[in-house]
């Protein structure tokens, strides 16, 4: 069968739709554009979930690694509610139970950070007619909120879109959990079929990439949706070099595990021969050694090998496979950057997709797996874009001129850490946004994400770009905050909350202490002075990276403002501080206060400092928190009481209302939830703390602290 009719029996008339340019004059019309992309986005995800043979698929995790598949089928819908509620299209909450279950994901750190979070999941049904509630208010605000063209960053109608594209990120990272789920609990499904045609590879060969320049970065004016790491503005010139004309194919890698490649130490970089030593990994994952030869686990079956597709492997298998053909054929072999990847997509003539059907395996054009390595041809090369995701050297970082959206921070100031690789040209289940030429998509080298690569030989030095972003004004005020100037003769808050925490534990034992809501660190810091061990926890991974940082270079700098555009440029040192000696004692983690793993306990010393009157469920946290708590072990609580129902919805405040027709404050709520298993150990005291915006603008507030011992 030649290659042309082999994908005749996967060609439709239909095409999916492609992500949307929000630009226009016709308001009606781009209404009725959204709400078809709207509705075939989140229904083509909920028919990934019909691969599930049952409902015990949903709740046995796939791997420990991350949250069982009942999670991501909740997911993206709360996702919407909570963003269109910080954009201001909607101001109540579907469903405030299952919004909070749903809200957080997981991102593994390690290998070996396995997911020990237990949750009552609510029913399959009932998540069901949840995801249709939402499902039904979302088409009604397409129908009915004021529209303004085209859909910016600043306009509200951006976090619908964002949705959308969110939705579509996680076809794609659930596809991988189905396929990494037992496969007792799966089964194949007419709309997610895999192609079938499979022959011997074709030899692979080197194509020499010319010379010169690749711009980079989306400008805000784009009409196209971005994420935050697509705009801004990089440059770079190409030095001439050769890239394999093919993905690397399942047969092309079998010569570098025949050749013991797993086996062998000397081809791992030094990450990759701990994960391989922790795995024991001996060929690629969704490989299946049997008697009768290899096999190959698809999403919901398995298949005998096919050849001539791409390799499914991670970073560190890749890698592996790039030092020991270097060594095979004594050339400079190795991954491409993510630079020369851009030069190798404008030197193939590839163009972006149309609403004609992609000559590439992507998008779902035509099945749901990979194709032959040798099906899909770009210029001089094949499967550019499209097939499996494609492994590069570099980590992810931010253009010159990057910016946090307002209602998702925490989409990539995660990994800014130097140890998410990028990715590029998208999988066959890869859609929308993650299409496009200038989608940016990083993973932990550990991961896999329908992901394989090409290899290029190549002389270049590796660029690497700086991923630090403490310009930003938010993490530069709390930077200042806990590490910088005082002003107005106010001490140092975090250190001062700190010394009194310590003066409260006395000469009880300082073994481990747990600062919650960390933010950049400078208590932590204090305290790890007299304890064994702090953990830092905070919800905003963007704080915490500098806590991070400052504990790993000792080290921060940023701006803060002056006026205008003026800035002033600061610099912080542990050594300046006489901290200099206590980083080793510390780690910050990424947590929600609500819901900490059970691990975290055992503590002398919990300190929580301004977070109460932001967590959505204070109550939980406040009559769950001794159970994190040694007897005798000290609780210090500090907030200044500023309940928000765009936080806290007001049914779950503390304090700060009538009850009974008398006041109930904070300090009345606090004694009633923590009186059965602590005692108030001395009066409240006011503790006054100052944020600087500008050189002339200064917020002044006061949090009451309060101290309480666990009773025996």
């Amino acid at each position: 069968m030649t290659a042309d009719n082999a994908l005749k029996q996967y060609t439709s008339n239909d095409t999916f739709l492609r992500t949307l340019n929000l630009d226009g004059s016709d308001a009606s019309a781009k209404r009725e554009e959204i709400a078809e992309y709207f509705n075939f986005t989140f229904d083509r995800y909920e028919s990934l979930f019909e691969t599930l043979k049952s409902d015990k698929a949903f709740y046995e995790k796939s791997i420990p690694l991350r949250h069982p598949l009942m999670f991501y089928f909740g997911h993206t819908a709360t996702f919407f509610v909570n963003k269109m509620l910080l954009a201001g299209l909607i101001d109540k909450r579907v469903d405030p139970v299952f919004e909070s279950m749903f809200a957080v994901g997981v991102d593994e750190m390690s290998w070996d950070d396995l997911n020990e979070d237990h949750y009552d999941w609510p029913t399959v049904e009932e998540v069901k007619a949840y995801r249709q509630k939402v499902k039904v208010m979302i088409n009604k605000v397409i129908r009915q909120a004021p529209l303004k063209l085209p859909i910016n960053w600043e306009n509200p109608w951006w976090s619908i879109i964002m949705g959308i594209e969110h939705e579509q990120i996680h076809l794609e990272t659930s596809s991988v959990l189905i396929r990494q789920q037992q496969l007792e609990w799966v089964k194949p499904h007419h709309a997610w079929r895999p192609f079938a045609e499979s022959g011997n590879a074709p030899k692979n060969s080197l194509v020499t990439i010319p010379a010169g320049k690749v711009s980079l970065g989306k400008s805000f004016n784009d009409p196209i949706y971005g994420w935050d790491n697509e705009y801004g503005q990089h440059e770079s010139d190409i030095s001439e070099f050769q890239a394999a004309k093919y993905l690397v194919s399942n047969e092309e890698f079998l010569a570098f595990v025949e050749a013991d490649g797993y086996l062998n130490d000397a081809y791992w970089e030094e990450e990759g021969l701990h994960w391989r030593q922790f795995t024991k990994a001996e060929y690629p994952t969704f490989w299946i050694k049997t008697a009768k030869g290899w096999q190959c686990r698809l999403m919901t079956e398995v298949v005998d090998m096919p050849w001539d597709w791409p390799v499914d492997v991670n970073y560190h298998e890749a890698k592996a496979f790039c030092n020991w053909k270097a060594q095979e054929t004594d050339t400079p072999v190795r991954l491409p950057t993510e630079d020369e990847w851009y030069r190798i997509y404008d030197f193939s003539g590839v163009e972006e997709l149309t609403q004609q059907q992609a000559n590439a395996n992507i998008h779902l054009d035509y099945a749901a797996s990979s194709c032959p390595v040798d099906q899909f041809q770009h210029g001089d090369m094949f499967d550019v874009i499209g097939n499996v995701w494609q492994w590069t050297e570099t980590p992810i970082y931010p253009f010159d001129g990057f910016k946090v959206h307002p209602i998702y921070d925490d989409f990539t100031t995660p990994t800014y850490d130097g140890q998410h690789n990028i990715i590029k040209g998208g999988s066959w289940i890869s859609t929308g946004n993650e299409t496009r030429r200038s989608s940016r998509y990083a993973f932990r080298k550990h991961f896999f994400q329908h992901a394989g690569f090409r290899y290029v030989v190549s002389d270049a030095e590796i660029k690497q770009y700086s991923s630090n972003y403490e310009t930003d004004k938010m993490l530069s005020q709390y930077a200042e905050c806990h590490y910088g100037d005082e002003y107005f003769n106010v001490a140092n808050f975090p250190k001062s909350l700190a010394n009194l925490a310590l003066e409260a534990i006395g000469d009880n034992p300082k073994t481990k202490a747990l600062d919650i809501g960390c933010s950049v660190g400078r208590a932590s810091f204090e305290l790890a002075q007299h304890f064994d061990k702090v953990t830092g926890i905070d919800f905003s991974a963007r704080l915490i990276n500098l806590g991070v940082q400052m504990a790993d270079q000792c080290v921060i700098r940023y701006t803060i403002a002056d006026e205008g555009d003026l800035v002033h440029y600061k610099e912080r040192r542990l050594d300046e501080l006489g901290l200099e000696d206590v980083a080793g004692k510390i780690e910050f983690l990424q947590g929600d206060a609500c819901n900490l793993k059970p691990m975290f306990t055992g503590y002398d010393l919990i300190l929580a400092s301004n977070i109460l009157d932001r967590l959505y469920n204070p109550s939980l946290f406040l009559t769950s928190i001794h159970e994190r708590l040694n007897h005798g072990g000290v609780l210090v609580l500090a907030s200044p009481y500023t309940w928000l129902e765009e936080h806290t919805e007001r049914e779950a405040w503390v304090g700060g209302f009538k009850k009974d027709g008398e006041s109930f404050t904070t300090l009345d709520g606090l004694k009633q939830l923590l009186e059965p298993h602590f005692d108030l150990v001395s009066e409240p005291k006011d503790m006054p703390f100052v944020i600087r915006e500008t050189s002339r603008k200064f917020q002044h507030t006061v949090s009451q602290v309060t101290v309480w011992k666990r009773k025996a």
